[in-house]
């Protein structure tokens, strides 16, 4: 079991982990070896995700949850397969738990006297500035 929050385990079993060659320099240590990671969780038929986490997790992953609801995370930052498997599922983990903080409503504030006052006093200092462009006749 993947512990997210309090709330939330995902079992290891919904996790699919694929094993594939980085991109990139590293000579033919890249070419003979699968240390990248491809990690692949089920989003739309996840049994471990409230409703509203999963609702809110399509929004925030964006484009890397495909149209069959399959989110892919692909770890290539380090040389070796298990911190890029570790690194792949500390992101999914840090995803479903931002998706899992409800945000907070915004209370509605007014500028107060003086932040309206600086603006004003920028606007006129600017169409001063204006003006001494003109051309003078």
């Amino acid at each position: 079991m993947i512990v997210v929050n309090k709330n939330i385990a995902i079992d290891e079993n919904e996790i699919a982990l694929n094993f594939i060659r980085s991109s990139g320099p590293g000579g033919q240590n890249v070419n003979k070896v699968s240390s990248a990671v491809q990690l692949r969780f089920d989003v739309k038929k996840s049994p471990s995700l409230p409703e509203y986490v999963r609702q809110r997790l399509f929004r925030l992953a964006g484009r890397r949850i495909n149209t069959h609801g399959i989110m892919v995370i692909e770890a290539k930052r380090f040389r070796e397969q298990s911190k890029n498997r570790a690194d792949a599922i500390c992101r999914l983990t840090s995803m479903i738990r931002q998706a899992a903080a409800k945000p907070r409503k915004r209370k509605p504030t007014r500028p107060s006297a003086t932040s309206r006052q600086r603006r004003i006093d920028n606007k006129v200092h600017r169409g001063r500035v204006k003006q001494l462009r003109k051309r003078i006749d």
